[in-house]
């Protein structure tokens, strides 16, 4: 029995069954990353809303991350 795949290869099997391109799955990977980083390593399924706000907010203000990324960070 195969141990259960860690969510950045899940993301990553999920992208490509869906053909995204590689910079687009790069992108992603990237942002999900920074999200997990910026609350501490905690795993995405144990947030929700209110941490998704707090990320958004924080590239907004404290970095001055272009509106377009920030989307694509959402």
């Amino acid at each position: 029995m195969n141990p259960p795949k860690k969510l950045l290869d899940q993301v990553r099997d999920a992208l490509r069954v869906k053909h995204y391109s590689y910079r687009t799955e790069q992108a992603y990977l990237h942002w999900i990353t920074r999200y997990i980083l910026f609350h501490g390593k905690r795993h995405p399924a144990e947030m929700g809303a209110p941490q998704v706000a707090a990320f958004l907010t924080y590239l907004a203000v404290q970095e001055h991350v272009a509106a377009s990324n920030q989307n694509q960070a959402l």
